[in-house]
């Protein structure tokens, strides 16, 4: 029997495709098949293309690929249509491509057989069929899925998770399994589809060893076993360890990024597969992609192994305890990339008995930022440990960081970087905090009652700026039950907000007066990177997140039933009006909860009237003084402002048109009591109110 004759009784043609000459041989059914005259003959490639539907011609150079890469056969169902874009028949190719050239890899010869297969019916329009279109769309939609679920995983664990949870259309595996590479010997990664210990055999297998993965990895092509008798046959020193899972079918594939091999991917079926082109093309590219997510989530679980690990170093533990104090601290760094940055706080015991509380921030958020940060924190406590005072640590802090800055990237100047930073020396036995700022926010004090209130300290230029620059030391007092905070910009301004409009954001938090500084350093930062942070935008949007670092301190013993006083203190310098705004705010910040908002009004405005005078009349400061005393309701307020000048006022009454001399009268007018006393070197004018609640103050102007 001639070969001839069973290809004429099976309706089946010959074909011959030449990639390199643009020429297809075909035989006498060929040509029938493909509605070209039937006879034998060579053809031009864009003379048979014309026969093929336009989308079954796209599929075929990536079949062909495909089996060129795997050594392997090229199968696929082809369209036949007319000149009017009808489908004719529907033919099935079984080729094998064949090199051309050996030195142009992209040239190939394409030889098999076409065979008519019974459907469409003739005479159907191209639409897309249940063999071709169907399985195209739910393989693209698949495709599309699996890619963009790879593509957001983030770790190893969940990339296998998305690869374990891939629905593949019709033929999707039981038991997956993807194996690594380290030195000679392969092992696995993660699995799916398989009992706690199941891996164990294949874990830490020569690469020398008959298993198809190993065979994968050495050789990075693809192996499919489609039945069992197949994978016996092949392997038979590893398939009794394969055999015991009861699997009828196996496809390993090579994970490849960057033209390395870098494991394998094992897909096992319980179903029998018989791994056509079509589901050979999906394996594959599911593997390409399973590859480059494990190497993105590789690196990305280095960087984050590695910044963590850099984090822990540079934050320290806070310790020893300082007696009859309690601290708390947070460092929360931005999403994303780097987990440090220039934040930093840190805690030194002083050769004094005392202990320094710093907070500081270097300028950027980057490796460099990190590494300032580094060597600037342990400038300071190198400082600190000499037993300098809070304004000698800053300023040689100033110039070393000054001089670390002259640096270059690439051949380029980076130019200079800078600090901002808060250095409080706390003396446990007295409660007192000697403070030096440097750039840096101030600090928020909130008293046994509640009441959180920005206590305003002297300071100077950032670190680094100017190496000559002073930076005066500010001292308070903390009083048993009062906490201060201490925090970098990131707290007060992520999620768009500015200095103001980020603290009413944090206000309320401080308040709630809890006694526990753990859960209130938590609740802080919930307030900014928390779900009620959303709710919370400031009104500059388009500003960047930042690290923040949080430093709690709290005096301890405030548990009496009577409740600390409330005070602040304030120096305004004659080169300083400005600061008399900042009296009265927080003046207002310590009476935000007082009875009658009109006596507010009107100790802002004595406090005023009060601050001015010494500015115009004396050549010295003013230092103000203001404290409330006694239980809610019943309160009282003290308000004294001390200059050093020993001139005394005189009550005057001023004309309708006098731009002075109002302010002894207003004091008159709005205070329960007020008075003038001389001191050593200069005066203090001082006034007192009575807490009193809006009705009180309503009947008392009533009977006026």
């Amino acid at each position: 029997m001639r070969i001839e004759d069973v290809l004429a009784a099976t309706a089946t043609g010959l074909w011959r495709w030449d990639n390199a000459a643009g020429t297809v041989t075909l035989d006498a059914e060929a040509a029938r098949l493909l509605e070209l005259p039937a006879a034998a003959g060579v053809f031009r490639e864009s003379a048979v293309r014309s026969r093929f539907h336009p989308v079954d011609w796209n599929e075929i150079d990536g079949v062909v690929n495909l089996a060129r890469a795997e050594g392997t056969l090229a199968e696929a169902r082809l369209r036949i249509v007319d000149g009017n874009g009808r489908v004719l028949r529907t033919v099935r190719s079984r080729s094998r491509p064949l090199p051309a050239d050996v030195t142009k890899d992209a040239d190939y010869i394409l030889v098999g057989t076409l065979q008519e297969v019974a459907e469409p019916q003739p005479g159907t329009t191209g639409a897309h069929t249940p063999i071709t279109g169907d399985w195209r769309r739910s393989r693209e939609a698949f495709l599309l899925d699996a890619g963009r679920a790879l593509a957001e995983a983030r770790s190893t664990a969940e990339v296998l998770r998305v690869a374990a949870s891939l629905s593949m259309p019709g033929f999707s595996p039981d038991g997956l399994a993807v194996f690594g590479v380290a030195g000679e010997r392969l092992t696995v990664i993660g699995h799916h589809g398989h009992s706690t210990g199941d891996e164990g055999p294949f874990t830490d297998m020569p690469l020398e060893t008959d298993y198809p993965a190993a065979e994968v990895v050495r050789t990075g092509r693809a192996i499919y076993l489609p039945s069992p008798d197949d994978y016996s046959r092949r392997y038979p020193v590893t398939w009794p360890l394969a055999s015991r899972f009861g699997r009828r079918s196996w496809a390993f594939l090579p994970l490849i990024v960057a033209g390395h091999t870098m494991g394998a991917w094992m897909a096992g079926f319980k179903h029998p597969v018989s791994f056509s082109p079509d589901e050979r093309s999906v394996l594959t590219t599911v593997a390409r992609m399973l590859a480059q997510a494990l190497t993105r989530a590789g690196v990305a679980e280095t960087e984050r192994e590695l910044s963590l690990g850099l984090q822990r170093s540079m934050m320290p533990t806070l310790g020893p305890d300082i007696p009859g104090m309690t601290v708390a601290a947070r460092y929360t760094p931005t999403g994303g990339g780097l987990q440090v940055g220039g934040d930093w706080y840190d805690m030194i015991p002083l050769p004094n008995g005392r202990v320094a509380l710093v907070i500081g921030d270097v300028q950027g958020h980057d490796v460099r930022a990190a590494g300032l940060m580094g060597q600037l924190r342990i400038a300071l406590r190198a400082y600190a440990s000499e037993g300098h005072r809070p304004d000698a640590v800053l300023s040689r802090a100033s110039r070393f960081l000054s001089g670390l800055t002259d640096a270059y990237e690439n051949g380029e100047a980076t130019g200079p970087r800078f600090a901002t930073c808060l250095y409080a020396e706390v003396d446990p036995e007295t409660g007192t905090l000697d403070i030096a700022r440097a750039g840096h926010p101030d600090p928020v004090v909130t008293t046994a009652d509640g009441t959180a209130v920005i206590r305003q300290t002297e300071g100077g230029l950032p670190l680094g700026i100017d190496e000559d620059a002073d930076y005066p030391t500010s001292r308070l007092t903390l009083e048993p039950g009062e906490t201060i905070m201490l925090c970098t910009d990131g707290l007060i301004e992520t999620g768009g907000h500015d200095m103001f409009s980020g603290w009413d954001r944090l206000r309320p938090v401080l308040e709630q007066h809890t006694t526990d500084l753990e859960k209130l350093a938590d609740a802080l930062v919930q307030a900014v990177h928390g779900p009620t942070s959303h709710y919370t935008t400031g009104p500059l949007a388009d500003r960047r997140e930042d690290d923040i670092a949080l430093l709690l301190l709290r005096c301890d013993g405030g548990t009496g039933r009577r409740p600390a006083p409330r005070r602040i203190a304030l120096t305004i310098a004659q080169a300083e009006p400005q600061r008399i705004a900042a009296a009265r705010q927080q003046l207002r910040d310590l009476l935000h909860d007082w009875a009658d908002p009109e006596q507010v009004d009107a100790a802002v405005l004595m406090i005023s009237e009060m601050a001015t005078n010494v500015l115009v009349h004396t050549d010295g400061d003013a230092l103000m003084l203001a404290q409330a005393t006694g239980e809610h309701g019943g309160r009282r307020l003290r308000v004294e402002v001390s200059d050093g000048s020993d001139e005394l006022p005189h009550k005057r009454r001023p004309g309708e048109m006098a731009s002075s001399g109002r302010g002894l009268v207003l004091m008159e007018m709005l205070a329960d009591a007020w008075g003038v006393d001389p001191r050593g070197a200069g005066k203090s004018i001082w006034f007192e109110l009575n807490e009193s609640g809006p009705e009180a103050g309503a009947a008392g102007a009533a009977a006026g």
